[in-house]
């Protein structure tokens, strides 16, 4: 059945291609069913959080009514991104299957490893800086105390 759900998401992608989009699909499943699909939407959406994996993912929610996908399967075409697999992690999905790996998208102009290394070094040897600007005060906690007395919130 994995197989045949791979096959699926490889579809997408290379269908994707053609209509103008990037060469990733993705599809979650539940109970063995098809809930939702999701193809790269980067350049035609001029988004950059448009993975395949993250469309799937929010199509899903839509889909169920709901912002956790537990009890449901990621399945892609291409080994998913540190931002795909964060928002795997985040979607509390059961597993994550894929097909290519980072080194197939390599070959295709793809280079994730950058990404996937990144994370692995200290923030200040990073490109791009990170860092935090405390005032000292508690201002900066202000958003949570106004979340944590928010009596009906949704716990996430």
């Amino acid at each position: 059945m994995e197989e045949e759900w791979l096959a699926k998401a490889v579809r997408l992608a290379t269908e994707n291609v053609a209509s103008g989009g990037g060469p990733f699909g993705a599809i979650v499943l539940r109970d063995g069913e098809v809930i939702a699909t999701g193809t790269n939407q980067v350049t035609p959406t001029l988004d950059p959080t448009a993975h395949a994996e993250v469309v799937a993912i929010r199509n899903a929610c839509k889909a169920i009514g709901d912002f956790k996908l537990s009890g449901c399967v990621l399945v892609s075409s291409c080994e998913p991104c540190p931002l795909c697999l964060a928002a795997s992690l985040w979607a509390r999905l059961d597993r994550v299957i894929y097909g290519a790996d980072r080194d197939d998208a390599a070959k295709a102009g793809f280079d994730d490893r950058a990404f996937h290394d990144l994370f692995g070094r200290p923030r200040e040897t990073w490109p791009l800086p990170v860092y935090s600007l405390r005032s000292g005060s508690e201002e900066n906690f202000e958003p949570f105390s106004a979340w944590l007395a928010k009596p009906d919130r949704v716990d996430y």
